[in-house]
């Protein structure tokens, strides 16, 4: 159930703080990996292209948290469990939880994170679309 007073364009504006936070972590994580491993033959290739997602998912990370100015949003909690994340927020006096799980947060990231790095989305690989809608807010 929704929380009264927020809309769905703010908690549109969570969840994408949320998968933001996280594509970053997981690129620059990636970013890292890439480089000390040594067994690229041209790393620069790869990484910058991981490097031009990175900045792709940090400037849309600025615009989400110029909205969250905008809109009065803050996220002042984010916990992680075997299920997935849970987030507490603040909107304009309203006080919620998101809860999402890992399942969605992983099929939205790399549905994401292939826009970010300029791939083929895989609905156009696969030819179809199917969406699961496992987020939660109280």
């Amino acid at each position: 159930m929704a929380t009264p007073g927020i809309t769905q364009e703010e908690l549109s504006l969570i969840k994408s703080y949320l998968l933001l936070l996280f594509i970053q972590k997981v690129f620059e994580r990636d970013l890292r990996i890439m480089q000390e491993s040594g067994v690229f033959k041209s790393p620069e290739l790869y990484t910058e292209l991981i490097t031009n997602g990175d900045m792709q998912a940090s400037m849309l990370l600025s615009e989400v948290k110029r909205e969250f100015k905008t809109s009065q949003i803050k996220v002042f909690r984010i916990d992680q469990d075997e299920h997935g994340v849970e987030a507490e927020y603040v909107c304009r006096g309203y006080t919620g939880e998101m809860d999402i799980l890992w399942s969605a947060i992983r099929n939205e990231m790399l549905v994401r994170m292939r826009a970010y790095l300029g791939l083929t989305p895989v609905s156009q690989l696969l030819g179809s679309v199917s969406h699961q809608h496992s987020v939660q807010t109280h």
